[in-house]
């Protein structure tokens, strides 16, 4: 299966029905973080289906083209959509998801860990 099947338009995401949860982050760098709070996400959302959206990441590493196709490469995640964040507001409002969890904090917060640890292995 080409996994890049799960990234859809707006629109497309849009017009999704039954039980859905959905999480909002940067996903730039994916780490074994975020396989955790997605799993504990879906374990949560019981038999919903698992919406990420992928926003642009400040100083981003990975173009957000690239950062979704490897969150659809995730087999937690049923579907993805690339977004700003008022595109993925207006989403999270129009769709009712039965969990909205947003990783842009954490998804900042582990970015800069990673930034520091790799300066220090340096000096």
């Amino acid at each position: 299966m080409d996994t890049r099947s799960k990234i859809l338009t707006l629109a497309q995401a849009a017009s999704l029905t039954g039980p859905l949860a959905m999480v909002t982050g940067y996903f730039d760098i994916l780490r074994a973080a975020h396989i955790r709070d997605l799993e504990a996400l879906r374990q949560r959302a019981g038999g919903a289906k698992l919406l990420a959206v992928v926003l642009p990441a400040p100083g981003e590493i990975l173009t957000q083209r690239a950062r979704a196709e490897l969150v659809a490469a995730l087999r937690v995640i049923d579907y993805v959509v690339i977004a700003d964040a008022a595109a993925a507001h207006r989403l999270a409002d129009s769709l009712q998801p039965v969990e909205l969890v947003r990783l842009e904090a954490a998804d900042a917060r582990r970015a800069r860990e990673l930034r520091e640890h790799a300066h220090r292995r340096q000096t």
